[in-house]
């Protein structure tokens, strides 16, 4: 594009006379000795300069001895006023070559700058270049621009009106451009007045130049301090555009090929059935008769007279088309030509002939008078045989089928002029009418490009005789600048294609620069037949042009969005968009008005609000209306994710008010096939109108306002009303008066507060100072900070003020002081609000004030793999009570988007390195989530500092944190979020009323520990994972990773908080959707549940309390004779020595025999290691604390080692601790040396606890209590440490000895699974033996909600300053990895296990952590036999099967206490439905054959019943081990309760519809299958 020819510094001119100053005045420019380019060149140019204003210049080169042809504007007349005495800028003149520099006053900076190139001024070539500020250069139309700013690398845009399909010159004239100088938003404006064929070149200098082949060069530049301001200028300048009636801004329907009324009338049936926002149909030149003006169809369209009438009584308008040409013969034509009202040859006598739809045309001259009263009267005539209510003009460019005319054109250098610009047809006539036609304005030549421009100003003078009074609805098709004061435009006949689409939106902000800001395109194209998606995407674009049409031709399918069907996607989506839009026109109404009175653009650029950010310069597929409502719209095929801008503002999203926390950055938005992204800023107030079909109806419905509040909870906005159609000042006055009298009597009923930081607890109406009666209703969502104000009776045209009481409710208050102790004086110096007026017993009273929580983010950077931030305390804005609860000032933000459900973010200290949990997950490498597919968007919020995840397909908000008790110290880590709905699964362990979270103020703890189940006692597992199910059905998951002692807070607001005395915060969100496939992606992430063994799923039974081995053999034996399937059978520490691992008691010499000959009959043997104390004391169940006498009933049933004996004996081991005052034990010795066990920090010395083993050579006095027994009887135990290598090493030996005993094999016992227990860890003794040495562990600043919380975290547990040391060898304290201790010996158990054995087996441990389910099962721990402890085991086997460890259960008739005949008989029908099910207990006999036959009976039935379908449960743990799905789901009946009837010894099973379920005829265990 660069030339190769250009101009050397010889050509041009030079100053030769002029005022001395630099102001104003004439000055006579003489032309250099030079060749010349197209003709003679004038020999003297005179120059005008006027300050017309203190922002506007005009520069006119004239020829002072010829007369050229000077535009003939309607509007634009010459300056009669004095100069402006403040002008904005200053002129600068360089004399030899000629150049002139308009300067910036304010900032010095050159703005026009004509010494870059000469002037040429010839007749009919005339050429000027100007050096320009910057690059950024808009305007220059009407052609097809790809983008909004122009490409400035050596692009020449041709200016000559034709009539197209878009692409170069277009219909419309207007050589007008802006350009933004910098940041600033200082901004200029340059205007050609010139109506010749022209070109305009854009060169990289930046420099444009502009070349005409005829008239004058008549600049004027416009100076402001916005884009915005350079806009207005120039509108007012030209003639600010006309104020469409309120039913134009409705939807219209138009298409050219109906055929007849009767199939115009069935698109207009067919829409309205759908409930389309609708007001306007069209009729195309298909109605007319012969595509003649002013005729219609007698045959096709016969009833068109009436047609008006039809839709008037709908509230609808009829608009007809009238092209510019008119045939012969007919009346319309006769009386035309009677007058001598047409366009003539060269000769100014012979009327000049075309064609065009009619056939051979003649070509009204609109800038003739008497035409003017011919087409006025043609007007009149029409309208009362055919009633309309608007008017487009078409092919007004003027357009002919053929060139020139019927007669060619004469050979004249107007026709062909020396130089002709790059116009897309060549000759210039190609498609229009000869140049040296002649009309009263003067020659085509010169006028071609105003024809349409005079025929609009003949036409609205015509309507306006039609209509006195009412304003006019007026379309044009070609337009020259000060169009827009006569009418709108649409973009011409464009095509159904990707392109077109997006390239209408630039088309639409450059009408906006020229005046014309009702505008739009033809929605869903006018050529070609529109595909469903690209019709559906610009149906939702379309519903926010100003002028929303949908229009297309005879050659295309019908596109109306009834056409797509009443149901599809298409019509929801038209009919969701155009609601909004209709919802929205009392705002647009008023941008009209603004652009009406002031020139402001309605679709507006970003760069005219936001200049100050670069990013905006180049936007081209997104716009606003008016300052407050941005318009991000899908522009591609196939697409749901699109990058937008959004720019720096608060905005808020338009359908949920919540706030978009992405400011003044490129983000990516989640737009599936029905949504176009809508967000209103916050700073503005928008007036609203509840919609209806029509503009009519809506205008008569009750009114509101949304405001949408900026970050200093501010808001301003206006209202233009009036009657909707009146012309004049009428409207104006009453308006701006404030006493309008609206004749409907309409009300502001509804008031929609976007981002209120607090909520409105009560709102008075206030009028002339005094109260006024409302009986509104009020309603304020936390979650999204919107309030809501129904029921207001404000009436419009009367002045009132709201005053609000902004406070806290109680189900917002979030908690400032959770830890006891809570008073008004603790409270208040934390900074935070005492207020013991409550609605409910567990509402705090200590509560935060708002939502900062000091904390802010900044560096956000977003990437397609994650984010990063920095987090920075900004204020100290609560009180802290010791060092370890001193908020760390900077913290660092990590978001991973690993897959499209799963995304992981990171709270840490960027400082230091902190404890994180060792804990493997199944992340992949590199993120893997696709920017179109993921199922999330994240938002950090930036101040007060938040994270926002937002689910895609709904726009639920599923995570946000954005909340005041946000805090990060080195011992207590705090952080909230919003809930999307109240309806919470999960966290343990703890014992549970319901599967469902009750919200109403409760807090759970999560520290292992050995604590049987009881209502709010943490027990033995840590599980921070919880499923939310969302109020649509969808369902997401979150895993908090962090292992220190935490609890979590729920509230009604819905709300959750979550309080860790360590660690990071480490979250993972996986998104389902479905609550089965969160606990798929959990699993995947966690790991999968085990695969057990076959056998491991058949009835186990356990007893501690077997006299001796006879008594178990004999209980097999009755089992065996009464048919009850029965495949594992276990004995407790009864038959150990001294309660010692490894130890046979002399009541159980029989028992090896025993094992043998059980296993022979295809049973399976769990034997026990350990020992116990006899316990006939019961647990009171909801005791907070277990008093110290009955302390030995928390430990019965525990620490077992399981071993199987032949085929699937599973030895078991009590617990982990190993005894250490024994003389002779080798397991203790070897863990010594090989350094296993868990020690003081920086010591060798190793932390002892108390555990089962007695001391040797003691005799137990069973009568003391049970403390006393702890400290005189109980050897001192040493604790493995599981992280080390060198304990799983160690572990594997000694159980190694067990399976292959090398001292005397005969003892070995070939075990095929493993059942750890105790495993918290436990201790009888409360620390360690001799206390613990470091209270802020032990005891930390916040103690978490747990059972016995006085008692610190070392209660039943040993110290939390133990040292423990990861396989990298680095040390960490037990206080960090104390919930990590069961986790840490389940892998290496089963490790051990199937070395051994070569065999799946199973491993069943007490203590769970994330991800323990990969290795082993879970029972729910030491249970109680009561009835409240029936139903609960259902909740904590589904909670289990939540958190990844399908094989569970809990023991059968309950482990604690005696249980009553049906309460064990309706346990034996519920357990043997358990995956893991055993009968297990502490007292007297509980199992199936110690009752009686009755009994017996019924446990046989319901035991064969699982038998049967074991095949079914094999093959359900198969796809939970391969899939990740459930084995225990809840279920309902057909969505709703159902009363059964269940008599003792019947279970209601049922099976679900469209389901196969294996089965196989039962045995009396699975050795038998």
């Amino acid at each position: 594009g660069v030339p190769w020819c250009f101009f050397s510094s010889e050509h041009g001119y030079r100053l030769e006379s002029g005022p001395h100053t630099t102001t104003q005045g004439t000055f006579f420019l003489r032309r250099l000795p030079s060749p010349s380019l197209f003709g003679a060149a004038a020999d003297l140019v005179r120059l005008q300069a006027q300050f017309q204003s203190s922002a506007r210049l005009r520069l006119q080169f004239t020829d002072p001895k010829k007369q050229q042809f000077e535009v003939p504007h309607d509007h634009i007349g010459p300056f009669s006023g004095p100069a402006t005495s403040d002008p904005k800028y200053r002129l600068k003149f360089q004399e030899n070559p000629f150049g002139i520099q308009v300067i910036r006053a304010s900032t010095g900076k050159v703005i026009f700058d004509t010494t870059i190139g000469p002037l040429v001024f010839s007749e009919q070539f005339l050429q000027i270049s100007t050096r320009i500020p910057s690059s950024n250069v808009y305007g220059l139309g009407e052609h097809l621009h790809r983008s909004f700013r122009h490409d400035l690398h050596w692009k020449t845009w041709p200016l000559f009106s034709r009539h197209a399909a878009p692409s170069a010159n277009l219909a419309g004239v207007h050589a007008f451009f802006l350009c933004l100088e910098d940041n600033s938003g200082a901004s200029m404006g340059v205007f050609l007045m010139n109506s010749n064929a022209m070109e305009v070149a854009l060169t990289p200098a930046p420099a444009v130049t502009f070349r005409t082949i005829g008239g004058i060069l008549d600049f004027y530049i416009f100076l402001g301090d916005t884009p915005e301001q350079v806009v207005q200028e120039y509108v007012q300048f030209i003639g600010l555009p006309a104020l469409p009636p309120y039913w134009a801004l409705g939807f219209q329907l138009s298409h050219r090929s109906y055929g007849s009324l009767d199939e115009v009338k069935a698109v207009v049936e067919r829409n309205r059935a759908i409930g389309l926002p609708y007001d306007v149909q069209y009729t195309d030149i298909d109605a007319m008769d012969g595509c003649k003006d002013f005729t219609y169809d007698k045959i096709k369209f016969h009833d068109l007279p009436n047609f008006r009438e039809f839709l008037n009584a709908a509230e609808q308008k009829f608009v007809i088309v009238l092209p510019m040409a008119d045939g012969s013969p007919y009346r319309t034509f006769e009386r035309g030509q009677e007058k001598r009202v047409w366009v003539n040859e060269s000769d100014g006598v012979t009327p000049l002939i075309g064609e065009a739809r009619p056939g051979q045309v003649v070509f009204p001259d609109f800038s003739n008078p008497v035409c003017v009263e011919w087409w006025e009267q043609e007007f009149q005539r029409f309208h009362e045989l055919i009633p309309y209510d608007g008017i487009w003009i078409d092919m007004n460019e003027a357009a002919s089928f053929i060139p020139g005319s019927t007669r060619g054109c004469t050979d004249s250098t107007w026709n062909f002029p020396p130089y002709t610009p790059r116009v897309a047809d060549w000759p210039l006539f190609r498609r229009s009418l000869c140049l040296d036609a002649v009309q009263s304005w003067g020659r085509q030549y010169d006028v071609h490009s105003l024809y349409g421009h005079s025929m609009a100003l003949a036409t609205l003078r015509a309507l306006g005789r039609l209509s006195p009074g009412r304003r006019s609805f007026l379309v044009s098709g070609s337009t020259f600048a000060g169009s827009g004061r006569l009418g709108g435009h649409w973009l011409g006949d464009n095509a159904a294609t990707w392109d077109h689409l997006r390239w209408a939106t630039p088309a639409l902000l450059e009408f906006g620069l020229f005046g014309i800001p009702y505008v739009g395109a033809a929605i869903c194209g006018s050529l070609g037949a529109a595909p469903e998606e690209l019709c559906r995407r610009w149906m939702q674009l379309g519903a926010f042009y100003p002028l929303a049409r949908n229009h297309n031709h005879e050659s295309s399918t019908p596109q109306d969005p009834a056409a797509f069907g009443a149901n599809s996607v298409l019509v929801n989506s038209s009919r969701h968009y155009l609601s909004i839009r209709y919802h929205l026109l009392p705002y647009l109404y008023s941008l009209f008005y603004r652009a009406h009175t002031r020139g402001d653009t309605v679709a507006r650029p970003l760069l005219h609000e936001f200049y100050a950010e670069e990013a905006t310069w180049d936007v081209n597929g997104q716009f606003l209306w008016g300052p407050g409502l941005l318009i991000t719209p899908v522009l591609e095929p196939g697409v749901e994710v699109i990058s937008a801008y959004i720019p720096d503002a608060v905005w808020y999203e338009y359908e949920s008010g919540s706030r978009l926390w992405m400011r003044k950055q490129w983000t990516h938005l989640y737009l599936p096939a029905d949504k176009l992204g809508l967000h209103l800023r916050g700073g503005h107030i928008f007036p609203v109108q509840h919609p209806a079909t029509t503009t009519a109806a809506s205008r008569r419905n009750p009114m509101g306002l949304i405001v949408a509040l900026d970050e200093n909870q501010e808001a301003t906005g206006e209202l233009f009303w009036d009657d909707g159609e009146s012309a004049g000042e009428t409207a104006t006055l009453s308006v701006a008066h404030n006493n309008f009298s609206e004749p409907h009597g309409l009300e502001f009923q509804e008031l929609r507060v976007l981002g209120l930081w607090q909520a409105p607890l009560a709102i008075t109406v206030m009028s002339s100072d005094a109260t006024v009666p409302s009986p509104h209703n009020l309603t304020y969502d936390a979650a999204t900070q919107v309030a809501i104000v129904q029921g207001l009776r404000l009436r419009l045209g009367q002045s009132y003020s709201l005053h609000w009481t902004l406070g806290t409710r109680d189900s917002d208050r979030f908690d400032c002081h959770p830890a006891e102790g809570a008073s008004r004086e603790s409270c208040e110096h934390l900074g935070c609000i005492w207020n013991e007026n409550t609605s409910g017993i567990r509402v705090p009273y200590c509560h935060y004030n708002g939502s900062d929580n000091g904390y802010s983010a900044s560096d956000i950077r977003y990437s397609p793999t994650g984010a990063t931030a920095t987090v920075t305390l900004e204020r100290r804005g609560h009180a802290s009570t010791t060092a370890a609860t001193t908020p760390i000032e900077t913290l660092g933000l990590e978001v991973t988007f690993h897959m499209d459900h799963l995304l992981q973010f990171k709270i840490y200290d960027s400082a230091t390195q902190r404890y994180e949990v060792p804990v493997p997950l199944s992340l992949p490498g590199t993120p893997q989530a696709s920017v179109q597919r993921r199922l999330y968007d994240v938002t950090i919020q930036e101040r007060p500092f938040g994270v926002q995840v937002r689910r895609r397909s709904s726009g639920t908000v599923i995570w946000d944190s954005q909340l005041p008790t946000f805090t990060f110290s080195d011992q207590f880590l705090q952080i909230s979020t919003h809930l999307p709905a109240p309806f919470v699964f999960g966290f343990g362990e703890t014992e549970h009323d319901a599967f469902r979270h009750n919200l109403d103020w409760h807090t759970w703890g999560m520290f292992t520990r050995d604590q049987p189940p009881g209502y709010k006692l943490n027990s033995y597992g840590f599980q921070p994972f919880y499923m939310g199910l969302e109020k649509d059905g969808n369902a997401h998951g979150v895993l908090l990773l962090n292992s220190n002692a935490m609890d979590v807070t729920f509230q009604p607001t819905p709300a959750l908080t979550y309080r860790t005395v360590g660690g990071i915060l480490d979250f993972y969100l996986v998104l389902g959707p479905t609550p089965e496939e969160v606990v798929q992606e959990y699993t995947e992430l966690v790991g999968r549940p085990v695969m057990p063994a076959y056998w491991a799923l058949g009835f186990q039974l356990c007893r501690y309390g077997y006299e001796n081995d006879a008594e178990i053999a004999q209980l097999v034996n009755d089992m065996n004779r009464a048919q009850i399937p029965l495949d594992v059978q276990y004995a407790d520490i009864d038959y150990m020595e001294r309660q010692l691992d490894f130890t046979l008691s002399p009541r159980f010499q029989g028992l090896p025999e025993l094992v043998q000959r059980i296993q022979s009959n295809g049973m399976r043997f769990i034997l026990i290691l350990g020992g116990k104390v006899r316990n006939e004391l019961r647990p009171h169940p909801g005791d907070d604390v277990i008093p110290k006498r009955d302390f030995k009933t928390l430990y019965l049933g525990q620490k077992k080692l399981k071993l199987r004996i032949k085929r699937q004996l599973i030895f078991e081991f009590q617990d982990p601790a190993i005894s250490a005052n024994e003389t002779n034990y080798p397991a203790y010795d070897r863990g010594v040396q090989q350094d296993v066990f868990i020690k003081w920090p920086d010591s060798d010395d190793l932390v002892y606890a108390k555990v089962w083993p007695d001391l040797p050579n003691v005799v137990v006095n069973d009568s003391l209590d049970w403390d006393t027994q702890v400290e005189l009887y109980r050897a001192f135990a040493a604790m493995p440490d599981f992280f080390r290598n060198s304990t799983k090493d160690w572990w594997a030996q000694e159980i190694a000895e067990v399976y292959e005993n090398p001292r005397n094999s005969s003892l070995s016992i070939k075990f095929d699974g493993l059942w750890i227990d105790m495993n918290e860890p436990s201790s009888f003794v409360h620390g360690t033996i001799g206390g613990c040495r470091d209270r802020n562990l032990n005891f930390p600043p916040y103690m978490p909600q747990l059972g016995s919380r006085s008692e610190g975290l070392s209660f039943k547990t040993v110290c939390m300053e133990g040292q423990q040391q990861l396989p990298d060898g680095s040390p960490v304290r037990h206080y960090d990895v104390h919930n990590l201790y069961g986790w840490a010996q389940t892998k290496p158990t089963l490790d051990i296990l199937r070395n051994l054995t070569g065999e799946r087996g199973i491993v069943v441990t007490r203590s769970t952590f994330p991800s323990s389910g990969r290795w082993a099962g879970h029972w729910l721990g030491d249970n109680t036999a009561a009835w409240n402890q029936l139903d609960k085991s259902i909740i904590g086997m589904m909670e289990f099967s939540l958190f990844g460890i399908s094989y569970s259960g809990a023991d059968i008739c309950g482990f604690f206490g005696e249980p009553s005949y049906e309460l064990c008989a309706r346990w034996m029908e519920l357990g043997a439905f358990y995956p893991y099910s055993r009968n297990h207990n502490g007292n007297k006999r509980q199992d199936p054959v110690a009752w009686n036959s009755t009994f017996a009976d019924l446990s046989r039935a319901v035991l064969q019943l699982r038998y049967r379908l074991l095949p079914h449960l094999y093959t359900l743990m198969l796809q939970a081990h391969v899939r990740g799905s459930t084995v225990d789901e809840e279920v309902g009946f057909r969505r709703q309760f159902q009363n059964f009837p269940a008599p003792l010894g019947h279970i209601n099973l049922h099976v679900r519809g469209g389901h196969i379920l294996p089965q196989q005829l039962p045995a009396n265990n699975t050795w038998f299958r």
